[in-house]
């Protein structure tokens, strides 16, 4: 099984490519890009879920989850990946983001789609 931190760079690299991706205006490479590096920044923070002394690298891991999932349009997981952040002992400032920040855009995707 891949460590945390392989993870993480691996997603991280698919962000850059997403990024780039969006540039040349390739949205099929961005979604491609960005659900690959969802999935493999889920994956890190899965592996840290439970274990609390590992903050803030464990809310870090889950925020950066959670923003992906919104850019996929996972809505439900990107609830999920907040609430598992939140249910640690986040830093304020990561927990204030988690809280204001990501769950109003979910409720703006929400209302946008009429669910």
């Amino acid at each position: 099984m891949q460590n945390v931190e392989t993870l993480h760079h691996e997603a991280m690299e698919l962000v850059d490519q997403a990024v780039l991706a969006r540039q040349r205006g390739d949205i099929q490479a961005v979604q491609t890009f960005s659900r690959a590096a969802f999935r493999k920044e889920r994956a890190a923070a899965d592996l840290v879920a439970n274990q609390l002394d590992l903050e803030p690298t464990r809310a870090v891991l889950h925020r950066s989850a959670a923003v992906l999932a919104l850019e996929c349009s996972e809505l439900r997981e990107a609830e999920r990946l907040i609430g598992r952040a939140l249910a640690g002992n986040p830093p304020d400032d990561i927990a204030n983001e988690l809280r204001d920040l990501l769950l109003e855009e979910i409720y703006s995707q929400r209302q946008a789609i009429g669910h």
